[in-house]
């Protein structure tokens, strides 16, 4: 908890001090909640499963399914509107902002044949999705890689890329490291 807490810290100056996190940060009441219901989803208690997850999104405004395999130190940041869908995979060290969907494209054409299939979207480790971007499919986003704000992602993105635009295409290499709203005004020079 101490190493996720300091993770978060590292990459947020408006980050005080850590029992203000726990207080305070819906994003890391969201992923303490998730671990849960991940649990009694893996046990094949789906229901009990589904409850901590909407309650989780009753107090914090984000929606992660309890099938979603999330690794060390996810950051959702403000996060309010923020949707994890079933069979998303996420990686280590990535930061979501609000509004961010990661999404399925076609969730209500031919159901039953979509059960038990990937879905939706894999995000490597280090990656930062900006505000309002829906990455949507079974796609890959490749490590340190950066969407930006708005973005709407369809199709796999090689590591180190930096994607804006709908749909997004590739505007830069992300080597700079961390970038909060994943594009800068210097990424447009």
């Amino acid at each position: 908890m101490n190493d996720y807490l300091q993770s978060i810290i590292d990459r947020d100056p408006a980050a005080k001090s850590k029992i203000s996190l726990i207080l305070t940060y819906p994003g890391v009441k969201a992923v303490f909640f998730h671990r849960i219901a991940n649990f009694f989803y893996q046990a094949k208690f789906d229901l009990i499963a589904r409850i901590f997850s909407q309650f989780s999104r009753f107090l914090t405004g984000i929606e992660i399914h309890p099938g979603a395999d999330i690794g060390k130190n996810l950051f959702i940041d403000h996060g309010m509107g923020v949707v994890i869908g079933e069979t998303s995979k996420i990686g280590n060290n990535v930061t979501i902002y609000h509004n961010v969907t990661l999404g399925g494209v076609a969730p209500s054409i031919n159901s039953n044949e979509q059960r038990n299939t990937k879905r939706h979207p894999t995000l490597e480790d280090n990656v930062v999705v900006g505000s309002g971007a829906q990455v949507l499919g079974p796609i890959i986003i490749g490590k340190n890689s950066l969407i930006g704000s708005n973005a709407v992602v369809t199709k796999d993105v090689p590591e180190k890329s930096i994607m804006a635009g709908i749909p997004a295409t590739k505007v830069g290499d992300a080597t700079k490291g961390f970038k909060p709203y994943a594009v800068t005004d210097e990424d447009k020079k």
